[in-house]
């Protein structure tokens, strides 16, 4: 088995990945965690994501781990700027190559979810219906309306007002929907091979770690 460290960017993120992935993932041979990108120092928050933090937090696991990736969504990226996912996930490797001793390029994977992990939750718009108190026929079309509307789910585009999650806490009435409580459990009944079918760069982030398991020699 080779141990994955996940670094996420919340708690919703953290059970996506210890209910939904790693199960999933040990038939490759990984035995995944994830754990959270705390704001500060002894509280369990997550927010705040930046290259720098990132890159630290990726340095402290790096040798506590096989291997180390992140879940963090590029709508919250706090540095972005003018730079798009891939120039980002390129500036989070080279900066923790610069601050950790013995570097391995093949261990490390920065990975920026696009836009948000509540994009992939999209994927199979029924499923929001884990949100029992806020589940309509009128929010069920609603949410129908905005994943036909583009072609994937990480397509689903960034500003304020249409993220995904902007959508759905305007789609669902005032405190039906919460991101801890139900994204794991709409994302588990999705499956994640619905998802990836649906999301090619959560797809290509997922062939990656299987390939860590399956070829622990060669990577």
């Amino acid at each position: 088995m080779i141990r994955v460290c996940i670094i996420c960017e919340g708690p919703t993120e953290v059970e996506f990945v210890n209910r939904c992935l790693e199960p999933y993932l040990r038939t490759s041979g990984i035995s995944a965690y994830g754990t959270l990108l705390s704001a500060r120092s002894g509280r369990h928050r997550g927010g705040r994501v930046t290259v720098d933090r990132l890159a630290n937090k990726i340095s402290l696991h790096y040798s506590e781990a096989d291997r180390v990736t992140t879940l963090v969504d590029f709508y919250g990226f706090q540095d972005r700027q003018a730079r798009g996912r891939a120039q980002l996930e390129a500036d989070i490797a080279a900066t923790v190559h610069a601050m950790t001793t013995g570097y391995d390029p093949r261990f490390v994977l920065p990975y920026v979810q696009m836009h948000e992990f509540e994009g992939l939750l999209f994927t199979d718009t029924s499923a929001f219906g884990w949100a029992e108190d806020g589940w309509s026929d009128e929010v069920e079309t609603a949410l129908t309306a905005v994943a036909r509307a583009f072609a994937s789910p990480e397509d689903i585009n960034d500003s304020p007002e249409t993220a995904p999650s902007k959508r759905i806490e305007k789609i669902f009435p005032a405190g039906a929907y919460s991101k801890p409580e139900h994204g794991p459990l709409i994302a588990e009944a999705i499956g994640i091979d619905a998802i990836r079918e649906k999301c090619p760069a959560f797809d290509a982030w997922v062939r990656t770690m299987q390939a860590w398991g399956m070829n622990p020699s060669d990577s």
